[in-house]
Parts: C-alpha cells; structure tokens; sequence
C-alpha cells in the first residue's frame, strides 16, 4: 500500500484527511481536555509536540505504516481523530483508534468517522481480513463506538501499567461483518 491512495473523504458530514502543520494548535488545544487526556497513551502537551507528531504521522504515511486522519466537521472545525495502524504489507490484520474533542462529544463523530476509515481500509490494504480495536475496559464510550460501528468484543487484555492501568478489550470487525 503507498500514501497516494485515495484516503477517505466524507462521512455523514465529516471530512477525513492527513493531518496537516496548519492543525497543530487544534490539535495541541484538543489534547489539553482532561477527560481526553485519561485515555490517551501519549497526549501532546504544547503545539511544538503537536507539530513533531504530525510530521510523525506524515513519515509512517510515506512508509505506509500507518495512516492517521484528522476529522473535520463541515465548518472545518476539529472535531477529532482516526488512525489505520500497524500496518503490514499482506498482513490479515491491522488496528484502528480513534478519539474526539471535547466540543465535538455526543454527536456520534467517532463512529461516522470510524465506519469511514473501516470501509476505506478494507478497500485499498490488500490480504486485509480484519481490523482491531483497543480500549480499556473503563472506557465505555469506546465500547459504545465499537459496537455501534459492528466490532465484536473478541477478548479480555490483562493490565499492562503504567502504559495501560486496567484491563483493556480488544474488539475485531471482519472485512465480511
């Protein structure tokens, strides 16, 4: 797979695209939210960080290793995130996340976003038979957003601290599902 795929597009009234320098004091601004910051295993601390990560996200991109998506409501505003990670050329599997900010909760941006990047996911990585989904087990918006967007609860992580304090869910969607 190489970054000049067609990425997604639109979902429901959402713009999904690269992430790009111009997004770094969005995106430094969404990661100050506290409720955000729970889940995060990096959050970004300052727009510097920010600009650092986006040129990170660009450099997987390039290599096809991973393919992060800034999601945009139709006034352009930030509305939050999707990733296509661990990638492996053939590989039956990859895994996807996601996160909102915090002006943009409750508006079910994260599944419209998620089923886009699950849709163009399973179109363009060849061998791609299923995709995974990660959370803590605290964390039952995600859980909500898994399920709504049809990724089964397949198993039960064990704790990892300090990365992952509790027990997390590892849910699967199937190219068929």
């Amino acid at each position: 797979m190489t970054a000049t795929r067609p990425v997604p597009d639109t979902a429901s009234g959402l713009l999904l695209r690269p992430w790009r320098a111009t997004d770094a004091a969005a995106l430094a601004a969404a990661h100050r939210d506290d409720a955000m910051r729970r889940w995060l295993t990096d959050p970004l601390d300052d727009e510097a960080g920010a600009r650092r990560w986006i040129d990170e996200q660009r450099t997987a991109a390039e290599r096809g290793e991973r393919f992060s998506f800034a999601v945009l409501e139709e006034t352009g505003e930030l509305a939050g995130q999707v990733v296509l990670r661990e990638i492996r050329p053939g590989a039956p599997t990859a895994e996807v996340g996601y996160w909102t900010a915090a002006p943009a909760r409750g508006r079910r941006v994260a599944p419209r976003a998620l089923e886009a990047l699950t849709g163009w996911a399973f179109t363009v990585l060849d061998g791609l038979t299923a995709l995974e989904l990660t959370h803590q087990e605290s964390n039952r918006a995600s859980c909500r957003v898994a399920e709504r967007c049809r990724y089964a609860l397949d198993r039960v992580l064990a704790p990892w601290p300090p990365r992952y304090p509790g027990p997390g869910h590892v849910h699967v969607r199937h190219r068929d599902g």
